[in-house]
């Protein structure tokens, strides 16, 4: 049976006093070990969303679920044993190496006996172990989103029936490796009944690699489905612009933006 980890009643989120609505969502239910999909247009409020349910913004109006309790209600140490965050950008400028940027993630585990060996477990997850030695300081765009990947990894590596929230995370990374690290990401997830709810831009990589999509515009949630029954239509709507849908020998489905 499926067991819900969050729950949402009444959210609503106001910027400038007030005078500006960012997020309004009546009612939303996310079981555990789904995948979500965030998507929509830029500024459509999806990363505001995501960190209401990080809890790094407090609702104007409403309350989130976590678990059956009140999110507001959770101590930072013990929503950091059930909840990790990877947002669009880690403004880390340290000359610290790699390794200990991955380490930062067991920080609160009880148990740090394996520290070294699962940080380095972590960063072959995010196809970063050449990075180990290097200088954070030093690292690009894509090298970075592969160490605090590894990160997130770490923090959630020895816990069941989580909560992982990635915001735009393979927006730096070329191809390749934004398909490598989603595989990896579902695997991880899987093997720990991990939720995962991740704002993206790219709907193939919604389409391939998760169940569950959430349209978001001007705030509001539009559509809550199964990827799967999601026409092309919707996808237009949400974006304003026209799809070519391609299905392919494997069933497979694709959409490219004319």
């Amino acid at each position: 049976m499926d067991k819900t980890i969050l729950s949402i009643e009444n959210l609503k989120k106001f910027w400038c006093s007030e005078s500006k609505l960012a997020v309004d969502i009546s009612q939303l239910n996310i079981n555990l070990g789904e995948r979500i999909a965030i998507l929509g247009p830029s500024g459509s409020g999806k990363s505001s969303f995501l960190k209401l349910i990080a809890n790094d913004l407090r609702p104007s109006q409403g309350v989130i679920f976590f678990h059956g309790k009140n999110l507001a209600q959770w101590t930072a140490r013990d929503l950091s044993h059930h909840r990790a965050v990877l947002p669009q950008s880690a403004a880390m400028n340290l000359e610290l190496p790699v390794s200990l940027i991955v380490s930062l993630g067991r920080v609160s585990s009880i148990d740090q006996t394996q520290k070294n060996s699962i940080t380095q477990e972590c960063l072959r997850l995010s196809n970063a172990s050449h990075l180990t030695n290097a200088s954070y300081q030093i690292l690009s765009g894509g090298e970075r989103a592969r160490v605090q990947m590894a990160r997130v990894f770490a923090q959630l590596w020895d816990v069941k029936d989580a909560l992982l929230l990635l915001d735009e995370p393979f927006a730096a990374l070329d191809p390749y490796l934004q398909i490598a690290l989603l595989k990896n990401l579902n695997q991880f997830a899987t093997e720990r009944r991990i939720t995962v709810m991740a704002v993206l831009h790219d709907v193939n990589q919604a389409l391939q690699f998760f169940d569950r999509g959430l349209f978001i515009k001007s705030g509001q949630l539009l559509v809550d489905a199964s990827l799967d029954d999601i026409s092309k239509h919707a996808f237009e709507e949400l974006y304003g612009n026209q799809f070519l849908e391609f299905i392919t020998d494997n069933k497979h489905r694709f959409l490219i933006a004319q």
